[in-house]
């Protein structure tokens, strides 16, 4: 195995740029499992568990609560449960640490923004289905992204039997309607401005990465998530002198032949991998 780190090793720092793309078992490595029904969501959302019957974070991102106060409770818990006075994780910090001196760019799924969190600057980061700390209006009356985080730590802090206060509840300064959190739950999901800029950015990096030494760097992405998993593959077919490295565990590992002379994949946990691999750096 330390061979097989080795040789990661060698690829992330001979490369001359990197693409990330992390989705939800990253996140799982830091103990956030926004798809689980287990301890830690008991402990932080088993009053909501208890009332609605849902069983994980992704199920109460969709589940449709009757008030807006019933929902702003849980979205408002949710950004409380990510980030409020959250420390960058191990995960992150070594994730971090392993390619800060190299020129790379991030794609990800997940919604917990804790790739800002960690020191990622986000003219290098794409999140493609938005985050928990952002709001927007829940009409798309008009196509602007708002900071959440003063306003949803308000409401974190001040709930009382499964609601906030009605005069807590964000308004859309346009026409006046509720905002809601700006992650992809439904069709209203905005792809405003600064997502195009994003998106663009993540097209640019790749198109300057052709014809160089590319590391596609895969982190806890599941089969079923194409938006990431298909365009690296893609790019390791097509480009010349690209290597697609994949981290996860429990069966999601997953390498085709077409391009298994130009991979590498590990089986095993992404906070062991990541902590292991900078120890050798």
């Amino acid at each position: 195995m330390e061979e097989k780190y080795r040789k990661v090793l060698t690829k992330i720092q001979e490369a001359d740029a990197i693409v990330i793309g992390a989705s939800n078992g990253l996140s799982i490595s830091e103990g956030i499992h926004i798809f689980a029904d287990d301890s830690s969501f008991q402990e932080n959302f088993g009053d909501f568990r208890k009332k609605y019957g849902f069983r994980s974070i992704i199920q109460g991102c969709i589940y449709p609560y009757p008030s807006q106060e019933e929902k702003w409770a849980f979205f408002s818990r949710m950004f409380e449960y990510f980030l409020y006075n959250k420390e960058t994780s191990p995960v992150m910090k070594n994730l971090y640490e392993l390619v800060k001196d190299k020129n790379y760019f991030v794609v990800t799924s997940n919604i917990d923004a804790h790739f800002t969190l960690a020191g990622f600057p986000k003219e290098r980061l794409f999140e493609i289905e938005g985050n928990c700390r952002n709001l927007q209006c829940s009409h798309g009356c008009h196509n602007r992204i708002y900071p959440g985080d003063e306003i949803l730590s308000k409401m974190a802090q001040n709930q009382e039997n499964g609601k906030v206060p009605p005069n807590l509840i964000p308004k859309c300064p346009e026409c006046g309607d509720p905002m809601q959190v700006h992650v992809e739950v439904d069709r209203n999901f905005l792809r405003d401005q600064s997502w195009q800029t994003s998106y663009q950015a993540y097209q640019d990096f790749i198109d300057k990465a052709h014809g160089k030494k590319l590391v596609l760097l895969e982190l806890g992405v599941g089969a079923r998530n194409q938006m990431i998993k298909a365009p690296f593959m893609k790019l390791t077919s097509l480009e010349e002198y690209a290597t697609y490295i994949t981290f996860n565990k429990g069966g999601e590992l997953y390498i085709p032949d077409v391009i298994a002379a130009k991979s590498i994949g590990i089986d095993g946990d992404i906070a062991e991998v990541l902590q292991q691999l900078v120890q050798m750096k």
